[in-house]
């Protein structure tokens, strides 16, 4: 393939991580997620409420318990710089440590999102499913 496409490959992986960290951080709303979800919707709404306090306090103290050593990681990176892409202003090499940094705003956004749906799970209760959404828009549809 040689050196004059080699940066495309080196490019298309770059945004490939930079692109799915971003919009899984920001893009991604919660009920676009993948889940597995057949206990959850087999119980009553207040066991509901504590299996949504659990999974979302869960998912923040992982993430934040991985952002320490992710950062170490990271943070290392910047001795070693890409291949092939440099930065068009500058012409030097990209450091990988810019390319990584891209999952520590993931880890950061993901455990501030479920931080605050952990509260909202605490103050209102779990969120409806999508059979009682529909449920109440097919009421709401019926009422004159």
């Amino acid at each position: 393939m040689g050196r004059t496409l080699g940066w495309t490959l080196e490019l298309i992986g770059i945004l490939w991580v930079w692109v799915i960290f971003f919009s899984c951080a920001f893009v991604v709303r919660e009920h676009e997620h993948v889940k597995f979800d057949i206990i959850y919707l087999a119980v009553p709404t207040k066991i509901r409420r504590i299996f949504a306090l659990v999974s979302a306090a869960a998912i923040v103290a992982g993430m934040l318990y991985a952002l320490l050593p992710t950062w170490d990681y990271i943070d290392f990176m910047r001795v070693r710089r890409t291949a092939t892409v440099t930065n068009p202003l500058s012409g030097n090499k990209i450091q990988l440590r810019t390319i990584f940094l891209i999952y520590a705003i993931f880890l950061v956004a993901v455990a501030a999102r479920y931080g605050w749906q952990l509260w909202n799970v605490w103050r209102n209760g779990p969120p409806k499913t999508e059979l009682e959404v529909a449920l109440e828009a097919a009421d709401a549809k019926d009422r004159p």
